[in-house]
């Protein structure tokens, strides 16, 4: 067998440094496309984070937004609403004062043609009693008190009362005192109405004319 000279031992050991040299490069090499590969991948997954985040920063302003504007549209809603609300009631009211008015001015004008015929009814009963003193034809009384009675019937209908009684307390509000004088009666208390001059007469709650009286002592 033929023995390998130096020369070729060196050459041999030359080749086999170079091998592990390129191996280790190769591992190198890999190692760096590993890395890269691994930086790559982890990449994409931070971006994506970084979008799905400003994607709800993005989502919560729009529903920040749409939020505002439903509590402006519900305000605005109410504000309607209440003006609304406050405008039937104004119509309410003017719709009863507008009544009231009407009754009270019908109420007037009723009171103001009663009292326009109050003189006359009084006349005719004056007349009737006249008549019945002077023993007058039957006839004409009877054609009188006819009259009389329609003058009564009306002043009925518009709800009229005659004050006239006597016997009871004097009230201000009913009777007009001509005069105060002593009851022949010991027993009638004092401020009796003993005598009526002239009937009264009252509408409902209201006296249209207070009767004349004389009042005991």
């Amino acid at each position: 067998m033929k023995r390998a000279t130096a020369k070729e031992l060196m050459s041999t050991e030359q080749e086999k440094e170079q091998d592990q040299d390129q191996k280790q490069d190769m591992k190198g090499r890999n190692r760096f496309r590993r890395a890269e590969s691994h930086e790559a991948e982890v990449a994409p997954e931070e971006s994506d984070m970084d979008a799905s985040t400003q994607t709800d920063q993005e989502t919560d302003e729009i529903l920040l937004e749409q939020q505002q504007k439903i509590n402006e549209l519900e305000a605005e809603l109410q504000e309607v609403k209440d003006n609304q609300l406050r405008k039937a009631a104004e119509m309410e009211n003017f719709r009863k004062r507008l009544l009231r008015d009407r009754d009270q001015m019908s109420r007037m004008a009723k009171e103001t043609a009663v009292e326009a015929f109050l003189p006359v009814y009084d006349d005719l009963l004056r007349t009737i009693e006249a008549l019945d003193n002077a023993d007058a034809g039957k006839a004409y009384l009877e054609g009188i008190r006819l009259v009389a009675n329609k003058f009564e019937e009306v002043l009925h209908h518009f709800n009229v009362e005659k004050i006239d009684e006597t016997g009871v307390p004097f009230d201000v509000d009913l009777h007009d005192a001509m005069m105060r004088q002593k009851p022949e009666d010991d027993s009638i208390e004092s401020g009796t109405v003993l005598q009526v001059f002239e009937n009264g007469y009252k509408m409902g709650d209201k006296t249209l004319r207070h009767a004349k009286v004389i009042v005991s002592e």
